[in-house]
């Protein structure tokens, strides 16, 4: 991740996707889309969950898993390891379904 000061000192605009995701439509296309290209990382579906938890609006994912916000922040991003149950409630907070299919 680069940092804030170095964005400004080259001279561009930040780029967040949370502020892309606008519909419920779009959130789960984005999820689909990092589950194709995270591989074995699950890191990187803990980070997109945690996209689409900001873009939904923390506070409320807060209320409705029952999770401190800042444990949110935390569990779901690249330094977090969250646990499954974690994970579970953040998916059926944000209204996400997840469907098994084969490889």
């Amino acid at each position: 991740m680069i940092k804030k000061s170095a964005i400004k000192k080259l001279g561009i605009a930040p780029y967040d996707t949370a502020e892309y995701l606008k519909t419920e439509e779009d959130m789960a296309a984005y999820l689909e889309a990092c589950i194709e290209e995270a591989g074995d990382d699950p890191v990187f579906i803990a980070q997109a969950l945690g996209t689409i938890a900001r873009a939904k609006g923390m506070t409320q994912l807060a209320r409705d898993t029952g999770l401190a916000r800042e444990s949110l922040y935390k569990a779901l991003s690249a330094e977090g390891n969250p646990e499954f149950a974690t994970i579970w409630k953040v998916i059926r907070a944000l209204g996400i379904r997840l469907h098994a299919r084969p490889a």
